[in-house]
């Protein structure tokens, strides 16, 4: 389930197997019109288009449409519908006056548990894709609990990723501080 379409697998091979025939310039055309016909699409999904598995297998059914159309997809999700609700509402519980570091550690999960989900309905459909939480990325933010905000996102492996014709399906809300610590953006973030 973790291979390239069908479509980039036989371009590529076109392309290499042309090479040693076809002069090159000819070959750099035929690949920068294979690019400007594939699109890289980001798209977020909340919690209300998420909120349950029937919907997630929705979302999961138009990324495929997109992914088979042959566009490179990065997906953002966020916890199902409620989910972050019922994780704030355990850690204030737990302590009114909660450690923010651990807070974050706690609500973060939801989207976790969402993108890890849409990962495996894409998977089932024929669909290469994989789930990266904000510390895989990485999304470097800032050390402000709850409420973080991003300072710089690397995305050298998801390209990779990417051309290997894989859909990225990232955990939203989240990042890591400098501390190496899990950091929220905050509600909506």
């Amino acid at each position: 389930m973790d291979t390239p379409p069908l479509h980039h697998k036989l371009a590529k091979q076109a392309l290499e197997a042309a090479q040693p025939v076809v002069p090159s310039h000819i070959c750099v055309l035929v690949a920068r019109a294979l690019e400007e016909t594939m699109a890289r699409i980001v798209a977020k999904f909340g919690g209300t288009s998420v909120a349950d598995l029937d919907r997630i297998r929705a979302v999961a059914d138009r990324i495929k449409r997109e992914y088979d159309a042959g566009h490179q997809i990065a997906v953002v999700v966020s916890a199902m519908a409620g989910v972050t609700n019922g994780l704030v509402e355990l850690t204030r519980d737990a302590h009114p006056m909660h450690d923010a570091r651990e807070y974050d550690v706690v609500v973060s999960t939801g989207e976790q548990v969402t993108a890890g989900l849409l990962a495996i309905c894409l998977q089932e459909k024929g669909v290469s894709a994989r789930s990266w939480l904000g510390w895989q990325i990485p999304i470097r933010t800032s050390d402000a609990h709850a409420r973080a905000r991003i300072e710089q996102i690397d995305i050298a492996e998801m390209e990779r990723r990417f051309t290997d014709g894989q859909v990225c399906v990232i955990a939203g809300f989240q990042g890591i501080g400098a501390d190496n610590r899990i950091t929220t953006l905050g509600r909506g973030g």
